[in-house]
């Protein structure tokens, strides 16, 4: 049976430093019976991955590791976007595809979804 996920989209919200801090803050607030219960995944803005990754490794906790975006493109010249095999090498095991404002702002489509 498949567990219940709760993640949190941080948005553009926090810069390195500060999500080191919200990790760590939320795991003082979680009981390891959370986790048998469902996975918690958190997911901050790119500059702050590596750090809430670096947290999460350094401190074994049970939280992982998600992506906001990721380009379809393995590598190539598309400025500003990450490729999945980027996010796979900072532990990230979740990515958010289809947001409401990424269709709404950027005009994605399913198809690029």
């Amino acid at each position: 049976m498949r567990k219940d996920l709760i993640a949190g989209n941080w948005k553009m919200h926090s810069t390195h430093l500060e999500a080191i801090q919200m990790v760590q803050k939320l795991s003082y607030r979680l009981d390891p019976s959370d986790y048998d219960r469902v996975d918690v995944v958190v997911c901050p803005p790119l500059t702050a991955l590596r750090s809430a990754q670096t947290v999460i490794e350094t401190d074994h906790l049970r939280i992982q590791l998600g992506a906001q975006h990721c380009y379809f493109e393995e590598k190539g010249a598309f400025t500003g976007e990450v490729a999945p095999q980027m996010l796979a090498k900072l532990s990230v095991s979740y990515v958010i595809a289809g947001h409401s404002e990424r269709r709404e702002i950027f005009g994605e489509t399913d198809d690029d979804v």
